[in-house]
């Protein structure tokens, strides 16, 4: 079965309701999943390309991985739960992958690490910001006075992402104020946006706004001396 969709991630559930459209009963765990394109977003929607994938179904498919039960040794009950979450959502979308756990007082982390982490982060992190998003909400669904801050990261994607916004966001900084001209970023995740927003919150010769509706809402870099 191909299927398409807007990312990756869409095109795969796609694919999957309609094979269990065709074949009710299915066992989800026996789908795979092929990447034939990752799609392009286009700009203001000139040149946009669906992503597509072909979905297969493997009679012989191995069983899902088993939910943890029990904390691991030095792991707090939330971040067993947390484990669990990226472990049944990474088992669904057809990327498996052994997942590490780390908490502090204030954050609690799931690094995941396998062979096929392209798809679990997906298109400018998309996926992965999902579901960071979904295992948040769940985790602390009625806790909100208990709540730590909740990162899901794959190899290292957070920090190098990071780097690279942190300086993408200074030098259109240093455009804006050069010129006193408003600069837009590219469409971000909300994720992303909040990263470039904390870079730029102290800089006294601008100061940064979110405008445009999702999935398409950007950052726009304002001179102070230029009406918003």
């Amino acid at each position: 079965m191909e299927a398409s969709g807007e990312t990756v991630g869409e095109a795969k559930w796609s694919a999957l309701r309609e094979l269990e459209r065709k074949r009710p009963g299915l066992d989800k765990t026996q789908v795979r999943f092929q990447v034939v394109s990752e799609g392009e977003r286009g700009l203001l929607g000139v040149g946009y390309e669906p992503a597509r994938v072909l979905a297969s179904i493997e009679e012989d498919g191995a069983p899902p991985v088993a939910a943890r039960s029990e904390p691991a040794e030095g792991e707090s009950a939330d971040g067993a739960r947390l484990r669990e979450l990226v472990d049944r959502i990474a088992h669904e979308i057809g990327a498996r992958s052994q997942i590490a756990i780390e908490e502090t007082d204030e954050e609690i982390r799931a690094t995941c690490d396998g062979p096929e982490l392209g798809m679990l982060i997906g298109k400018h992190g998309q996926t992965i910001d999902a579901i960071q998003y979904l295992a948040s909400a769940v985790l602390y669904r009625g806790r909100y006075d208990e709540r730590k801050r909740v990162v899901v990261d794959a190899a290292g994607y957070r920090a190098r992402r990071q780097t690279a916004l942190d300086a993408l966001a200074l030098r259109l900084a240093e455009q804006a104020s050069a010129t006193g001209q408003r600069v837009a970023l590219e469409p971000m995740t909300a994720v992303e946006r909040k990263v470039v927003h904390e870079r730029l919150k102290d800089d006294p010769e601008i100061e940064t706004l979110s405008e445009g509706t999702e999935p398409n809402r950007y950052v726009v870099i304002v001179p102070r001396n230029v009406a918003v």
